[in-house]
């Protein structure tokens, strides 16, 4: 995704590294002065939720999660608790396409180490074994997790992103910071006030833009294949696994979802992408807040009740937009 604004020489965009990525907030210089503090104060936010969640931090409650919680159960943030149980609901909703469970699966695709490979089915089982989200157990009462079988672990990197921004923006907010762009790579975004203006990438055409959209106050999150994939044989194989199957996810390009917060969209965008054009529309006619647009490949299209297409050469654009 790529963005601009119409009153571009007036604002202000401060950066910083974090998740592997460049997290960028953009604001009205002259209408917050108090502007670059709140940016600084917001991607500090970042780097505190990158190290909670980063499996690598030896002292990150995901990390005690993950070598204790078989055990006993852990007590853990309110702030954690609360993702956990989003992202359960999330799996509940899309039927296992988005699971936080699910590392051990990307792990033994090699995308861990991007250094992607085609698994013997022996270590494929193994994976799948240890995937599923319906072995996680969660205690409101005492705000503890229990991972209820052997070799379960918890990895936030369908999430990560998203639920970082939704969190530092609401140190811009603090700050009365209230007109703002706030984008993880290229993939995340989050947008407060109106006028915001983004361009939907061709995932198969660099340069080309599919479609624009005007955001206010809405987040919006992008996944796709096309920068982490290996091709073994005549096949491409995809970075984005279908829990359910194990497999890498076909039949679809990308994924933008539209949502009230950045953790929602982010979740969502990876579930389509495995969901497929069917399900996305049942998805999205069940939940008005949510709006989406796939890219799939032109054989891959189907008939539907009331998505929009265009052609675009050899894909076709799928829009499902709410009135907001």
């Amino acid at each position: 995704m790529t963005w601009h604004s119409p009153d571009a020489s007036a604002l202000l965009a401060v950066t910083r590294r974090a998740m592997n990525d460049d997290f960028e907030v953009v604001y009205p210089r002259l209408e917050f002065p108090q502007g670059t503090q709140a940016a600084l104060d917001a991607l500090d936010e970042i780097e505190r939720i990158e190290q909670g969640l980063s499996v690598f931090n030896l002292d990150s409650q995901v990390n005690l999660i993950n070598t204790s919680a078989c055990d006993s159960p852990v007590w853990i943030e309110k702030e954690l608790f609360d993702l956990i149980s989003l992202c359960i609901r999330l799996a509940d909703e899309t039927s296992g396409a988005v699971d936080i469970t699910s590392g051990a699966l990307w792990k033994t695709w090699g995308f861990a180490k991007r250094q992607g490979r085609v698994p013997n089915e022996e270590d494929l089982k193994q994976a799948r074994e240890q995937t599923g989200y319906q072995f996680i157990e969660l205690d409101e009462v005492a705000q503890t997790i229990r991972l209820t079988k052997p070799g379960i672990e918890l990895n936030f990197g369908c999430v990560g992103k998203g639920f970082a921004i939704d969190c530092a923006a609401e140190k811009l907010r603090d700050h009365a910071v209230e007109r703002f762009f706030f984008q993880g790579g290229l993939s995340s975004i989050l947008t407060s006030g109106s006028g915001w203006k983004i361009g939907i990438a061709n995932p198969i055409r660099p340069g080309q833009r599919l479609r624009e959209l005007i955001l206010n106050n809405i987040a919006v999150s992008t996944s796709g294949s096309q920068k982490q994939s290996f091709r073994h044989g005549n096949r491409r194989y995809s970075h984005l696994i279908d829990p359910r199957t194990g497999q890498p996810a076909e039949g679809v390009f990308t994924a933008t979802v539209l949502a009230p917060s950045a953790t929602l969209a982010e979740l969502l965008s990876t579930a389509f992408c495995i969901l497929g054009p069917e399900k996305t529309e049942e998805y999205c006619s069940e939940h008005p807040e949510i709006s989406a647009i796939l890219t799939v490949p032109e054989q891959n299209r189907h008939k539907l009740k009331w998505g929009k297409t265009q052609q675009f050469g050899e894909l076709y654009l799928i829009e499902w937009q709410h009135a907001r």
